[in-house]
């Protein structure tokens, strides 16, 4: 069987706001050697449906599966819990309508809330978690660029601030979790350890999936622009661009 190959989404095959220039050539080699790849984002803001319509606009044609971190989180939701608080814009909230409740829940979701943060909900969350709700991070990401150039928090300084005054240690959906590894590779019919990562960041693409037995590709288009002495021999593979991606492929299909 084909090793399965997740590819991370920003950094890599969308670099700003346009896809990267050789996508196209990433998705039509995907196809023609009939590989089982899906295309996997740690953004709490988008779902699945709006990476594949980003594509179509921009006239490639997409034919495999996407999962967002907020997506992977409702599936994990649905397959615990009956009752639950999420704290997350207003277009993922809608995904949890059927499980959603405004007291007593078995869990928190918290995903991104991008500039709506406040006192008032931090301690809303704080509260439930300290009465003995479940804490689940969408992802825990530390900082973020929403203009793409202004660093501004992200939810994993919020996420860690409840932990703090909790003692208690939120569940991460997002890479680098194996649970979101897992989630995607299951969506291609195989839970198995051994497939490709293709992302743009050292940590949560590249060992995230490693700690969990997948081959690392690191891409030099996103995040990570260089490495180290040190973090070197990290990844499995190391790529300037998408067509040197489609070179290391080449050799396993």
């Amino acid at each position: 069987m084909k090793l399965p190959l997740l590819i991370d989404f920003d950094g890599v095959v969308r670099l700003g706001n346009v896809p990267a220039p050789d996508a196209k050539d990433l998705f039509n080699f995907i196809d023609k050697k009939q590989i089982p790849a899906c295309v996997i984002s740690n953004s709490t803001l988008k779902t699945s449906s709006e990476i594949k319509d980003f594509f179509y606009k921009n006239g490639i044609e997409f034919k495999i599966p996407a999962v967002t971190a907020s997506e992977a989180a409702l599936k994990y939701a649905q397959s615990k819990y009956k009752k639950v608080k999420v704290y997350c814009t207003e277009n993922i909230k809608k995904l949890f309508a059927d499980l959603l409740v405004e007291e007593n829940p078995e869990a928190v979701i918290v995903g991104d809330l991008s500039d709506g943060w406040s006192y008032d909900i931090l301690n809303e969350i704080f509260r439930d978690v300290h009465s003995g709700a479940d804490f689940i991070a969408m992802q825990k990401n530390k900082y973020w660029k929403p203009d793409g150039e202004t660093l501004c928090l992200d939810a994993g300084s919020f996420i860690s601030a409840i932990e703090y005054a909790t003692s208690k240690e939120a569940l991460l959906i997002g890479k680098p979790s194996p649970i979101y590894f897992r989630t995607a590779l299951k969506m291609l019919g195989d839970e198995n350890s051994n497939f490709f990562m293709l992302g743009d960041d050292l940590e949560t693409d590249a060992l995230g999936a490693k700690q969990i037995g997948g081959k690392a590709i690191l891409i030099f288009t996103g995040k990570t622009k260089s490495l180290t002495r040190e973090t070197e021999n990290l990844p499995d593979y190391k790529a300037n661009n998408l067509t040197d991606v489609i070179r290391i492929l080449e050799k396993f299909h």
